[in-house]
């Protein structure tokens, strides 16, 4: 430093005034710091972002709007009768097979007796068709020799009809010069008109044959068509009576309801002594081994949605510890506001757009259903990969 810097230098110190020093290379400030750390915390969030949303965000769905379903079993009878035995409670496991309620099956028993009463006189009946088709048959034969004997018999009248005509006119002519008696000739007029008679009373007797031929025929005819091209065993009148023989077994057997498959009964509402009608709901069978998973998802969700994707299940019930898996059967065929009582009319004008739902069938595993099950009802939460590969 020079003599005058130096004397400048002194002189500032002595009035009190910070010397001005020369720059030199410092370290950065700490705000420069704090910006770069800000940008790289910034670049990390935002290739992390990327990241989840191309590996998790974008493949993945979930809904929490899920709620396990079942196909659900009415009881209910197919006869009327006073119910006579109740062997069911609420929330009891049957299986399929067990019996469930017993009608008393008293009038259904008196109804196959009749049934089966009127089967065996319809066979008889039958029968009895079959006995008088040979009776006619007979018949007609007979009336047929009948006629034939009565155009024999006109024949002969007719030949006596002729000779005593011929026998008359030859004693009328001879008469006129008396070589026949009086006598004579009253009996060829005698013999001629009894002739004549026989003649007429023949003929009579032939169309009396023929008609009582013909009768024969017709009533032969009405009865083939009662037996024609069928045997005891086919004949309508049988196949009739059988038909009631075997609805009355059926109405014999539908006293006694089964349950249809394995379930919990649930509301069970028959009593024993009540008289039920066909159609009456007696109780309720849910299948809980059989149960899915109605996942309603946002409409925004569902592009890439496709049934026999994958899906994760988690229950309220049991918690984020026991994991369902399952996969999609399929979708809806409208949100459930298109399937509500009251739907939302649009065209009134007075009208905000709302993002629907849609519900999705998701079955679930039956072995992870077996170990820990469901009741119907139960809040779910589905989350569904639509990147994975769709099972067959």
């Amino acid at each position: 430093m020079s003599n005058s810097m130096q004397a400048t230098v002194q002189g500032a110190e002595v009035a009190g005034v910070e010397p001005i020093t020369a720059p030199s290379d410092a370290p950065a400030s700490p705000r420069k710091k704090l910006f770069a750390l800000l940008g790289l915390a910034i670049a990390v969030s935002a290739a992390g972002a990327a990241g989840y949303w191309h590996f998790v965000g974008a493949r993945y769905v979930s809904t929490d709007n899920a709620y396990t379903s079942a196909e659900t079993a009415s009881i209910t009878p197919a006869v009327t009768g006073i119910i006579k035995q109740v062997n069911a409670v609420d929330t009891q496991y049957v299986h399929q097979g067990d019996v469930l309620v017993v009608i008393d099956d008293t009038d259904a028993r008196i109804a196959l007796a009749q049934a089966q009463a009127q089967l065996g006189q319809a066979e008889r009946k039958v029968r009895g068709y079959l006995a008088t088709d040979k009776g006619l048959t007979a018949a007609v034969q007979a009336r047929a020799a009948d006629e034939a004997r009565m155009q024999a018999q006109i024949a002969s009248a007719q030949a006596d009809y002729d000779r005593t005509a011929l026998d008359l006119q030859r004693r009328e002519k001879l008469s006129a010069n008396g070589s026949v008696s009086g006598e004579e000739l009253s009996n060829a007029r005698a013999a001629f008109a009894s002739a004549k008679a026989s003649l007429v009373a023949a003929r009579a007797a032939a169309a009396q044959a023929s008609a009582s031929r013909g009768e024969a025929i017709g009533s032969l005819d009405a009865n083939k068509v009662l037996i024609d091209d069928t045997t005891v065993d086919t004949n309508p009148e049988v196949l009739l009576a059988r038909a009631k023989r075997d609805q009355a077994q059926v109405d014999l057997q539908r006293t006694v309801l089964r349950a249809p498959f394995d379930g919990v009964v649930a509301k069970r509402q028959a009593q024993a002594g009540e008289r039920v009608n066909p159609g009456d709901a007696l109780m309720s069978l849910v299948p809980i081994g059989n149960v899915h998973v109605d996942a309603n998802f946002k409409e925004i969700q569902l592009d890439k949605v496709r049934v026999g994707q994958p899906v994760t299940l988690t229950s309220d019930l049991y918690g984020s510890g026991v994991t369902y898996h399952g996969r999609v059967e399929g979708m809806s065929g409208g949100t459930g506001s298109a399937f509500a009582m009251i739907p939302a009319q649009n065209a009134t004008g007075n009208w905000i757009k709302v993002v629907q739902r849609l519900p999705v069938r998701i079955a679930i595993d039956p072995a992870e259903l077996k170990a820990h099950p469901l009741s119907v009802g139960l809040s779910m939460e589905a989350e569904i990969d639509t990147r994975a590969p769709q099972a067959n």
